[in-house]
């Protein structure tokens, strides 16, 4: 065996490097070949920098800055006679303004577009001039526009997480205006109906200045004063209606002008845990105030039965249902913080099911499992913490990297939207021994190495993991790593195209903590027995190998090298596939049963098929309910998405029970009232009962019942 195979191979096996004089390795100063094209991220064209939009901008929360370089191109140009000419200034000022934002310019997106566009404008001919300073209107929105950096996730997730709660409080400060405006007519109405609305000077008061002279007021008042008061509220009415109005104009969860808000976002777990408790009497208050109101202005509050029900109500806390009209709270913590204290709080907002968004920012996922051995962990807290969450089976889970944020927009807007707890677990690449990488590349990096793959997990999308769990947005998900082509010259200039796999090592080969794991082989001895790494993976560990596993690299110059791995290394990277296989196989159960489902519902009608005597029928997908049917108007249940929380059986156990496989469904629509239907409808946790049309139209309440019911139907 020649002196440089076995000095490879003691590498290899003992983690020395046979070839380096010094004991302590120097760091690497190489970068995986595959990132070569990459140095200067600001002449690109990607995701990033993001603009963080308000809503009077878009409906959108926020979007690319080259999405709204096209949009506004095309605003630009609509009266041109050659748009095309437009191409080559928008993406000078694309450049620009791409420039500015790496260098963490803070200003909003107008007035960056006016200095970018003022700076092309000075050198420039009159025509490009002009058709800069149309972009340079057409950019005119009120947006932020941010970087990928550290500050990235936490900006983003608040930034949806505003736009989400803010949407929610229009809603409910409606719901509240209407209520108040009810009350106070009731109000009104009854002092009309008074002895003190009819003294002479009250019937003047309300008589207004134009006619005032005409009238005899002290005759009116004893006119009226002979008549008998009909209609007028009870002490106890009028004092409750009083009441609830002041709890409806003081509440600080929702509050009208001249009232100081609640905050409800937190950087600490158990900050936001013990504000929420501080709360629940509040919380309670209002949610009373709430039922009372609608009831009585439905005139449907009976004091013999409500009185004690909503004394019970007052001194518990809100149940599910109730806590879908709060703001929901958001907890932005560095993993870090969060693994030293947090921990339990977290899991106890998470396991209560209570109305809370966290984020979980991770600057660096590669860490030793054992001090001194030099073993190295990817992801692995990260990995823990989403694994508990998704085995409570009622928290939205979200993992991106921060350079997907923006194509997980849709995901992450449903993860803000969702009724209960969400986690949002993001890398935000912003690594300090990442050398010479910045974060965007990295946070990349360790999405497409599967170190940090992406994945949601959605509570409400089915009735089983496979449908709940989706891995859509990774790079070639079907390949254990995704592979890509690289095109370099060779030491006699000739051009060489080859594949190759970008894997956990290329990831760790970035950071310096660990060039002991690598070692560069000289040209010289490229003729040892070298195969890439991704090759060498299947090798038992007891032999000794055949090949030895290295990777492509590059230096500041961009000359390429071959680069050792070690046993250690090689390992883990096993170890990182292994991981990615077992969710591919949960995400390629979903994709199956979503294309046998597809495949079901693109047949014709029974009668209609002619399938000949080769073809087997389609199969139908594992939870698909037989279809039936159904008369237009009656309640129904979405039987096959039920997640058994026993809500609508405790409404009415002869109305709801549940099938062979614990899944509810109606079996006698008469055996109650619509408005067990709508409760019903209104508590249940997947939104999957339909109430239909009353069968008593002499129900009492039905109007409010009806639109309560709209959203349902």
């Amino acid at each position: 065996m020649h002196a440089e195979v076995r000095s490879h191979i003691a590498f290899y096996l003992t983690e020395k490097q046979a070839l380096a004089e010094a004991a302590d390795a120097p760091p690497l100063g190489l970068r995986p070949a595959l990132l070569a094209r990459y140095r200067d991220l600001a002449r690109l064209r990607y995701d990033y920098p993001v603009a963080l939009l308000r809503e009077a901008a878009a409906p959108a929360a926020f979007a690319p800055l080259g999405a709204l370089v096209a949009r506004a191109v095309e605003r630009a140009a609509a009266a041109a006679d050659d748009p095309a000419r437009y191409a080559a200034p928008a993406l000078a000022l694309e450049l620009e303004l791409r420039t500015l934002a790496a260098r963490g310019t803070p200003a909003p997106l107008a007035t960056l577009a006016d200095a970018a566009a003022g700076r092309l404008a000075r050198g420039a001919d009159a025509p490009t001039a002009e058709m800069l300073d149309r972009l340079r209107r057409a950019l005119a929105i009120d947006a932020e526009l941010v970087e990928c950096d550290a500050a990235l996730p936490a900006r983003l997730v608040t930034h949806l997480w505003q736009s989400v709660q803010q949407r929610k409080a229009a809603a409910f400060r409606d719901v509240i205006d209407r209520l108040v405006l009810k009350l106070g007519e009731i109000l009104q109405a009854d002092r009309a109906r008074s002895a003190a609305a009819r003294t002479p000077e009250a019937l003047r008061a309300a008589m207004g200045t134009v006619d005032r002279d005409a009238f005899d007021f002290e005759a009116m008042a004893q006119l009226l004063a002979r008549l008998p008061e009909r209609g007028a509220l009870s002490s106890s009415r009028r004092q409750r209606i009083e009441a609830t109005l002041a709890v409806l104009a003081a509440q600080r969860f929702f509050p009208a002008s001249g009232v100081e808000p609640y905050a409800f976002r937190f950087a600490d777990c158990a900050d936001a845990l013990a504000a929420f408790r501080e709360r629940l009497p509040e919380m309670a208050k209002l949610a009373r105030a709430v039922a009372v109101a609608r009831l009585e202005i439905e005139g449907e509050y009976s004091e013999p039965r409500h009185d004690a029900l909503f004394e019970r109500i007052l001194g518990a806390a809100p149940d599910l249902r109730a806590l879908e009209l709060f703001p929901h709270y958001l907890v932005c913590v560095d993993a870090r913080a969060l693994r030293a204290r947090g921990h339990d709080a977290l899991m106890e907002l998470l396991a209560g099911a209570l109305p809370v968004k966290v984020l979980v920012q991770s600057d660096d996922i590669l860490e030793e499992t054992l001090a001194g051995t030099g073993q190295v962990a990817f992801g692995a807290h990260a990995r823990q913490l989403t694994s508990m969450a998704m085995g409570m089976n009622e928290v939205f889970v979200l993992q991106a990297a921060a350079s997907h944020l923006v194509r997980a927009g849709e995901r992450l807007q449903l993860a803000m939207e969702y009724s209960g707890p969400a986690l949002v677990s993001v890398f935000s690449g912003a690594c300090a021994h990442a050398d010479g990488v910045p974060p965007y590349l990295y946070a990349a990096a360790a999405m497409e190495s599967r170190a940090f793959p992406a994945f949601a997990f959605e509570p409400v999308a089915g009735p089983d993991r496979a449908a709940q769990f989706s891995l859509a947005g990774n790079p070639q998900e079907a390949r254990d790593w995704p592979v890509h082509r690289l095109d370099y010259e060779d030491a006699e200039h000739q051009g060489v195209s080859e594949e190759v796999a970008f894997t956990l090592a290329d990831f760790v080969a970035c950071d310096r903590r660990y060039a002991n794991h690598f070692e560069r082989v000289p040209r010289a001895h490229w003729g040892a027995p070298l195969a890439p790494l991704a090759q060498c993976l299947d090798r038992q560990a007891k032999d000794l190998p055949e090949k030895l596993p290295c990777l492509l690299m590059v230096d500041d110059a961009n000359r390429l090298h071959k680069v050792m791995v070690d046993e250690r290394l090689v390992r883990e990277t096993r170890r990182c596939r292994d991981f990615w296989r077992s969710l591919r196989a949960l995400g390629a159960r979903r994709e199956r049963d979503a294309a046998r489902a597809g495949v079901r519902d693109a047949q014709p009608p029974a009668a209609a098929q002619a399938p000949s005597a080769m073809e087997a029928p389609p199969a139908a997908p594992e939870t698909a309910a037989p279809a039936t049917e159904r008369p237009a108007g009656d309640p129904y249940i979405e039987t096959a998405r039920c997640s058994s929380c026993d809500e609508c059986i405790q409404v009415n156990n002869r109305m709801f029970a549940y099938d062979e496989n614990k899944q509810a469904r109606i079996v006698d629509p008469n055996a109650g009232t619509y408005r067990q239907l709508v409760e019903a409808a209104e508590s249940c946790q997947v939104a999957i009962i339909h109430p239909g049309k009353p069968r008593n139209p002499g129900e009492p309440g039905l109007e409010g019942l009806l639109r309560r019911a709209e959203p349902f139907q």
